[in-house]
């Protein structure tokens, strides 16, 4: 079990990651750098002070608004802080201070920033998808992850299927059925994952989209954010994967007996 200063680490890396990806999620989309210039009030262009840009702390002290203005802060920032502070202490807690855990982290925040964007601005960063393909082949050269033949095997597939499933769609339906950036999203968690995890993620990311999206797409015309949903369905199957194929394969194996 991970001590208190493990976790206390974790915390303030995870915070520090959170600020960060608020960063991406309101600059990619436009195509701005998450470097320059400072972070900045979207409704009156005050460049944040240093203490007024502690994750969610400064929320909190500023009552959710502008110190310049009094615009209201979003909400989603401090969610998206807190959120990925959880999910690195998780990580810390699962498996304490190990390749897995710094692994899982990474992964588990650029899904949260690919789920995010996609659901605001219908966009996936390459950044995030192209960036976390590499981090992904990368963590396979060590010890105790997914094994560099797996996670390329499981990019190369995940690549394939979602690539030749947006040809035939556009071929039928005559417009584009996926956009390239879940083509890349889903390369990059079969990097992660490997095989078995990428195709439970396309078959649970599918399934969520259609009961959670689709009548809502069907009233409104809205295309579903597919992205948003395939990193849900990354994250059950990183969570719960290996116990979900199991119990298929007794549910198929019983079937046929």
């Amino acid at each position: 079990m991970a001590d208190a200063v493990l976790l206390a680490c974790a915390a303030l890396a995870g915070a520090a990651a959170g600020s960060f990806l608020n960063v991406c999620i309101s600059r990619m989309p436009a195509g701005e750098s998450v470097v320059r210039p400072r972070s900045r009030c979207p409704a009156c262009g005050a460049t944040v002070r240093w203490f007024d840009n502690i994750p969610v702390v400064s929320w909190v002290l500023l009552r959710a608004r502008c110190r310049d203005c009094a615009d209201r802060i979003a909400w989603r920032y401090p969610a998206v802080e807190l959120a990925t502070l959880g999910m690195w202490v998780g990580m810390a807690w699962q498996y304490g201070a190990s390749a897995a855990a710094f692994s899982g982290a990474v992964l588990f925040t650029l899904l949260l920033g690919i789920a995010v964007t996609d659901a605001l601005h219908y966009v996936i960063p390459d950044p995030l998808s192209l960036g976390g393909l590499a981090a992904g082949l990368a963590a396979s050269l060590l010890p105790g992850l997914t094994t560099p033949l797996a996670a390329a095997g499981g990019a190369a597939l995940g690549f394939g299927i979602l690539f030749v499933v947006g040809r035939l769609g556009e071929k039928a339906f005559g417009k584009p059925a996926l956009g390239g950036g879940d083509v890349k999203l889903i390369a990059m968690v079969g990097a992660f994952l490997g095989p078995d995890g990428v195709l439970l993620t396309i078959f649970l990311g599918a399934l969520a989209g259609s009961v959670v999206f689709g009548p809502i797409s069907l009233r409104t015309g809205k295309p579903v954010p597919f992205g948003t949903f395939l990193a849900l369905g990354a994250a059950v199957s990183f969570l719960f994967g290996d116990a979900l194929i199991d119990a298929y394969l007794r549910l198929v194996t019983s079937a046929s007996g």
